[in-house]
């Protein structure tokens, strides 16, 4: 059982990983193309205050991973394995391909086709599912209308104001990056938390669902580090493919960001950073102008969303069949 353990938390953490990098995009992109801050800076600042975010604002995100979304009590190691691949193997896909598809989705929807394919439907908790969903869905909303509200507010209130209020808005953006990558390591670490611990569970290592701080701190750095990396293909479509990002959208879409997400992880919500950001950047540039954001790149995105869940859902469905028919694996103890 201790391999196994080792595998879960190993692929777990390639995950975390690669959601950092993947991510990183979300929090900086608009810091960097507004030219607020270099690349260098703002990416370490973002990685120390993504690390910090799970310990200061708790595990509820994990918790809802962890039993929430379908029937702790019966998943299997080859569920987790499966749904781990599955959700790496998309969102290297979407990196590679620049599209700022969802992390968040990606593991769920490997977990729900995992545990469908296992177990059947009757796995997967409809009441914490709907939580899931709703968390998912109207984040966006929310995003692309407190960035509109945001930006329309600031116009008012810095009318007739002189050019060199873009100082302002430069060096205020550190402050609410700051907010936004504090938001998603409270969020998103706590996903490959929920998924560590509900591995430590299965093979036996903890008695009950409770996440020890050791995979706090595993999570943390691991996101922490993949930010770190930084993810110049999806920063290059976030902060330059919908318009031209100036200082004060960059703090919009920041304000507007933390907002959503840190409220989302306070309630045990799961929401995707991508979606929350990539939204709130559509509502910030339609404050000034509707038709200052290209839509075309709006659409393209919205359809890598909604083709998330099915997708990973499916790569983790025929892994899992796939891993079943392995004999070691099939040795595993129940």
């Amino acid at each position: 059982m201790l391999v196994f353990a080792v595998l879960i938390i190993t692929l777990s953490v390639i995950f975390d990983f690669l959601n950092g990098i993947h991510d990183s995009s979300n929090i900086v992109a608009t810091m960097i193309s507004s030219r607020a801050f270099r690349p260098a800076i703002a990416l370490g600042v973002t990685a120390i205050a993504e690390f910090l975010g799970p310990f200061i604002f708790g595990v509820a995100v994990a918790n809802t991973i962890g039993h929430e979304i379908v029937d702790s009590s019966i998943i299997t190691i080859e569920v987790l394995i499966a749904a781990l691949i599955g959700a790496i193997l998309w969102n290297i896909s979407t990196w590679i391909l620049g599209i700022p598809s969802s992390s968040s989705h990606a593991l769920i929807g490997g977990l729900m086709g995992a545990v469908m394919v296992g177990f059947g439907p009757s796995a997967v908790h409809i009441s914490g599912l709907y939580k899931v969903l709703i968390a998912l869905f109207i984040s966006p909303l929310l995003g692309l209308f407190f960035g509109f509200i945001f930006t329309k507010g600031i116009f008012f209130l810095a009318r007739g104001a002189s050019p060199k209020i873009n100082w302002f808005f430069k060096r205020s953006q550190i402050i609410t990056a700051i907010a936004l990558a504090f938001s998603h390591g409270a969020n998103d670490a706590q996903k490959t938390m929920g998924v560590i611990t509900l591995g430590l569970v299965i093979t036996k290592f903890i008695p009950v669902f409770r996440v020890p701080i050791w995979v706090i701190a595993l999570s943390a750095g691991a996101i922490a580090a993949g930010t770190a990396m930084g993810g110049w293909r999806l920063i290059k479509t976030l902060g330059g493919k919908f318009y031209k990002i100036r200082p004060v959208h960059g703090f919009s879409v920041q304000l507007a960001s933390a907002l959503v997400i840190l409220g989302a992880s306070a309630v045990g919500g799961p929401v995707s950073t991508t979606q929350v950001v990539s939204s709130a950047i559509m509502g910030v540039g339609a404050a000034e102008r509707i038709s200052k954001v290209r839509w075309t790149v709006a659409k393209e995105i919205a359809i890598a969303w909604l083709v998330t869940i099915p997708a990973s859902g499916l790569v983790a469905a025929g892994l899992y069949w796939v891993i079943i028919q392995i004999p070691l694996l099939m040795t595993i103890p129940k």
